[in-house]
């Protein structure tokens, strides 16, 4: 018996040696896991920790609008453009055209110089002629008795034979100017409406979002101190990009009254009730003078014009110091519908029907 029981001891003594390895294993990787579970989750989701890093990034993209903000800073360096004496304005004792500065007004002092003048010139010379000629040749005492010819064909063929082709002539180039001052605006034109008032003028830019402003004579000491002709000058001008079709809608809100820049070989009466429309284009950045050029009352002497010409990006600045968008209205798109992937749509298809 003895024998036998010494090897059982050993057999349980063995057993409860083994039990408590494995518990004693068990028990240390029940500590060990809560531990490495926190690891395993931060590093599985790392994108919480991430968008708190990028959403500070995404604050500068409203730069643009800070830009805005910093826009009227630079706008404050517009300051109204000196003229040219001689330029866009009268001269003692001038006799010409002022010196145009439209595509239409350079057409037009062209045809004027280059085809009138010297078609009226040499017409007025030939006359002048004939008639110092007739009255050498046929005074009473170099022609006692009276010739009684009545009629020669061929002198009544050539004087309205002549004169027909010299009006077809003059007729091509002027229809040809006629059509151009009367040419619809291109798209693009930048768009002025123009009222005359008693006894003064009002501009507007709808399309850059500018209301209406009032544009008078300026007081002979401020314009002399402004540099400007006095009944020239005016405390408000309109202004212009250099280059651009300009729209004119001119009407009047009292009596008819007539909006005239000479420069521009611009003129377009203001007729209450109706809007007439006109167009320039001002080639040559400058100041350039015009006036009421109809009889609208006792202060018609005192309504004068002044367009001011600018480089584009000056009147962009000019237009922001009015509060205006130069680059005109903001037109705002419907949203484009939203696309379904072909899995999608064909994955509601069936709850469609159902």
């Amino acid at each position: 018996m003895k024998s036998l029981k010494t090897p059982v001891i050993k057999v349980l003594i063995a057993a409860a040696l083994s039990l408590g390895a494995v518990g004693a294993g068990q028990a240390q990787t029940a500590a060990t896991a809560p531990a490495e579970a926190p690891a395993a989750t931060v590093a599985a989701n790392p994108a919480p920790v991430a968008a708190p890093v990028e959403a500070p990034a995404a604050t500068p993209a409203t730069a643009p609008a800070a830009g805005d903000a910093a826009a009227p800073a630079a706008d404050a360096t517009y300051v109204p453009m000196k003229p040219t004496p001689g330029v866009g304005q009268p001269i003692d004792r001038g006799i010409d055209f002022q010196p145009q500065v439209s595509p239409i007004g350079e057409q037009a002092y062209w045809f004027n110089h280059v085809m009138l003048l010297p078609i009226i010139t040499i017409i007025s010379l030939f006359v002048l002629g004939l008639l110092l000629w007739v009255i050498v040749r046929y005074r009473a005492k170099a022609n006692p008795v009276p010739s009684k010819t009545t009629h020669n064909t061929f002198i009544e063929i050539i004087w309205t034979a002549i004169p027909v082709l010299i009006l077809a002539v003059i007729a091509v180039p002027s229809i040809r100017l006629l059509a151009a001052q009367y040419e619809p605006p291109k798209k693009d034109a930048l768009t002025i409406k123009v009222t005359g008032y008693q006894w003064y003028w009002g501009y507007a830019y709808p399309d850059q979002g500018i209301g209406e402003y009032v544009s008078k004579m300026l007081p002979e000491d401020q314009a002399k101190a402004a540099g400007e002709p006095y009944q020239l000058a005016v405390d408000n001008r309109m202004v212009v990009p250099v280059g651009r079709q300009v729209k004119l809608i001119v009407t009047g809100a009292d009596v008819i009254h007539s909006f005239a820049v000479p420069a521009f070989w611009t003129k377009m009466d203001a007729v209450p009730g109706r809007a007439n429309e006109t167009t320039f284009t001002a080639n040559k950045v400058g100041v350039y003078y015009g006036q009421c050029s109809e009889l609208c009352g006792v202060d018609h002497g005192y309504m004068p014009i002044a367009v001011e010409v600018l480089p584009v990006d000056k009147w962009e600045a000019w237009v922001r110091s009015k509060g205006g968008n130069p680059a005109g209205p903001v037109v705002e798109t419907a949203a484009a519908p939203t696309e379904i992937a072909p899995a999608a749509a064909s994955a509601a298809l069936p709850a469609a029907k159902n």
